[in-house]
C-alpha cells in the first residue's frame, strides 16, 4: 500500500518541478516585452525596461545612453516593423544576467526600408523583482561563406 503512495507522490514532485518556471524564463520573458516595446514604439514600457544608466554600443561603435534611446522611440526614428530576439542562451550571476542571441529587425530609418540581423550581448540586473536592461552591444551577423569554384563552402564552427 506505501509503495503505490510513494510512486504517487514522487511522480507528483516530478511534475510540479518539470512545471516550475526557470528563472532564466523571466529574463527571456523580459527581452520579449522589450523587443515589443520598440517594435509599437511604446516609450514608457521601454523607459521601465532600460536601467538608469543603460548603454547601448552599435555595429559602429558608437555608444547610445538610456535618454537618447527613449529620444528615439519618442521621435519615433526608426520605426520597426520586426524586433525580435531568437536564438537566446542566458547567464545568471545571481541578481545580474547576461544573455547572448541574435536580433532580427525590420523597418524605416531616414526614410528609408532596412532590415537587419544582429548578434547581441545584453546585461540584465534584477532590482524589485524585475528584470531591467543595463548595458548591450551589437554586431553584425557574417555573411554567408560564398560558393568557392562551383563547391559549397564548408560549414563553420
Amino acid at each position: 500500500m506505501l509503495k503505490p503512495l510513494a510512486t504517487c507522490l514522487m511522480l507528483l514532485a516530478l511534475a510540479a518541478h518539470a512545471a516550475a518556471p526557470k528563472p532564466e524564463d523571466a529574463v527571456i520573458e523580459a527581452l520579449h516585452a522589450g523587443c515589443e516595446a520598440f517594435r509599437t514604439g511604446n516609450e514608457s514600457l521601454a523607459a521601465g525596461f532600460l536601467g538608469d544608466g543603460f548603454t547601448l554600443t552599435d555595429t559602429s561603435g558608437n555608444v547610445t545612453t538610456r535618454e537618447q534611446t527613449l529620444l528615439e522611440l519618442r521621435n519615433k526614428e526608426p520605426r520597426y516593423e520586426v524586433f525580435r530576439n531568437h536564438d537566446m542562451k542566458v547567464r545568471l550571476y545571481g541578481d545580474t544576467a547576461v544573455v547572448n542571441g541574435i536580433t532580427s529587425l525590420k523597418g524605416v530609418a531616414g526614410g528609408k526600408p532596412f532590415t537587419s540581423e544582429l548578434r547581441f550581448t545584453d546585461t540584465l540586473i534584477k532590482r524589485n523583482g524585475k528584470w531591467r536592461l543595463v548595458a548591450s552591444h551589437v554586431s553584425p551577423l557574417p555573411k554567408p561563406k560564398e560558393e568557392k569554384q562551383g563547391r559549397a563552402a564548408p560549414a563553420g564552427r
